[in-house]
């Protein structure tokens, strides 16, 4: 059991890690050069970046996608912070409730981010070379992960 709880630990603190990355990096939309990449914050070309000038109808939507992936990025450390203090607080016999209800609602989050972006912003690939880059990747893996982990916590029991 201590080793399934590690284990969990380590992937959520993966988990966090990579959300972070994905919502800092700017390589949600990759370029056919390989230089130019496009992420929710800035748009590089060359290795200049500037800030990101989608059309004005867009701009909600892009707003959207970066106030849920840092409300996940969030959610998921605050999560893993509660972990931590319901293992040390909490009496055996218990189940994670908390810890793995914010890291659904961290799931969700998550979800909503991805989808609103994967609707919203196909028609920016102009180029039959343009692709997905790895911070949208993350995003989706991250995706799993959580909600993974948030149904685990709520499953597992402290022994």
């Amino acid at each position: 059991m201590l080793v399934l709880l590690a284990g969990i630990f380590v992937v959520h603190i993966a988990t966090v890690v990579m959300l972070f990355v994905s919502t800092i990096a700017n390589v949600w939309m990759a370029g056919s050069s390989g230089t130019n990449s496009t992420g929710l914050w800035l748009k590089c070309i060359a290795g200049k970046c500037s800030q990101i000038t989608f059309a004005e109808e867009d701009m909600p939507s892009l707003k959207a996608v970066q106030a849920f992936m840092i409300l996940a990025i969030i959610f998921s450390f605050v999560s893993l912070v509660m972990f931590v203090v319901q293992l040390f607080t909490m009496e055996k016999g218990k189940r994670f409730y908390i810890t793995g209800a914010m890291m659904l609602i961290c799931w969700l989050f998550i979800l909503i981010a991805v989808s609103i972006y994967t609707a919203r912003f196909p028609h920016y690939f102009t180029a039959p070379q343009d692709h997905h880059g790895y911070s949208f990747i993350l995003a989706w893996i991250c995706f799993c992960f959580s909600f993974i982990i948030g149904i685990l916590y709520l499953v597992l029991r402290k022994k």
